[in-house]
């Protein structure tokens, strides 16, 4: 019997286009380098303290996991979040699956970022050849040794060097090198290389449950640590506070923990107590990152501003303090 409820679109017929003839809007060659690039200096209540807290727990051996959106690959800062690797300032990156795609073909076509309004007319919007096939390639071995998503592209990246001239740009691949875990939460469905015939979604699935798990590990250990979210406003918001209650409910002690939410969005008094009526109850890092983590003591809060702008002044600040301590 044909049922109506179990049919199925069949991608064998896709078609497929070289992303070296695409025109990317970030490239190697425009993204942002620390003490080169000019950047304005951000100012917010609050800065001063998070600052403070991000030197302390570092200076006392404690986490700093950091989760990004896309937008953080996309406004150029690479070469900032691997330098405040490289500094020791990260213990954890956390992402979702455009962040690894964009990382992933900086690392191979030297761009990213096409135009989608353009893209979509045609649907040629994500069909890119080389970024398709040699992701899921990639995911498809790390299924198969138990790895997880962002070990898999770190460890292809680095079997297959010729593919990937601009791998120094590359942030999943720098942290690899590193030993600093980077994990990838993906949502089937929501990233291009789901569009290919070559996805295997139960591959993905399992690779990115072994870095939930590792993701799980680095919260647990993240008690008198900070946690900053820049731009994920629902995969990094709902996995953290996941992950969170994992651990809380293993044991471990989460409790004096310091929690903040960058974006571009203003919520006011986010401290404020709000009703389902208010639709910034709705915004997922209000609660899950900046209320209900701390609501049994630490310090959470929300900045509002451009990753461009709050990043560099971040990396700016930390480094400064690393140099006035003489380190």
């Amino acid at each position: 019997m044909d049922l109506r409820r179990t049919k199925e679109l069949d991608f064998s017929g896709l078609t497929l286009y070289s992303a070296e003839t695409r025109h990317n809007l970030v490239t190697t060659e425009n993204i942002m380098t620390p003490g080169v690039t000019k950047t304005e200096e951000y100012q917010a209540e609050g800065f001063d303290t998070l600052v403070e807290k991000i030197i302390e727990a570092r200076k006392n051996g404690k986490e700093v996991i950091v989760s990004i959106g896309a937008h953080v690959i996309k406004s150029g800062l690479s070469r900032y979040l691997i330098a405040l690797a490289k500094d020791g300032w990260i213990t954890h990156l956390s992402a979702n699956g455009a962040c690894s795609i964009h990382d992933f073909e900086l690392a191979m076509l030297g761009g990213t970022s096409e135009d989608v309004p353009t893209a979509i007319e045609d649907g040629s919007f994500g069909m890119w050849e080389q970024t398709l096939i040699h992701m899921n390639k990639a995911i498809h071995i790390g299924a198969e040794k138990g790895w997880g998503y962002g070990e898999a592209l770190a460890e292809y990246v680095e079997a297959n060097p010729e593919l990937f001239p601009y791998k120094e740009d590359c942030v999943f691949w720098n942290l690899y090198k590193l030993d600093i875990p980077a994990t990838y939460h993906i949502a089937l469905g929501t990233d291009i290389i789901h569009q290919s015939p070559t996805c295997d979604m139960a591959e993905i699935g399992k690779c990115s449950g072994v870095d939930f798990k590792r993701y799980c590990y680095s919260i647990s250990q993240m008690d008198e640590g900070v946690f900053l979210n820049f731009g994920s406003a629902v995969i990094g918001a709902e996995v953290f506070l996941k992950a969170l209650s994992i651990a809380r409910n293993l044991g471990y002690p989460t409790f004096h923990i310091t929690t903040a939410n960058f974006d571009l969005r203003d919520l006011g008094d986010f401290r404020k107590k709000i009703g389902y009526e208010d639709p910034d109850y709705y915004y997922r890092p209000r609660k899950n990152i900046v209320n209900r983590p701390v609501s049994r003591g630490g310090w959470g809060s929300h900045f509002v501003g451009d990753h461009a702008v709050t990043i560099p002044t971040l990396y700016n600040r930390l480094t400064a303090s690393r140099i006035s301590a003489g380190r």
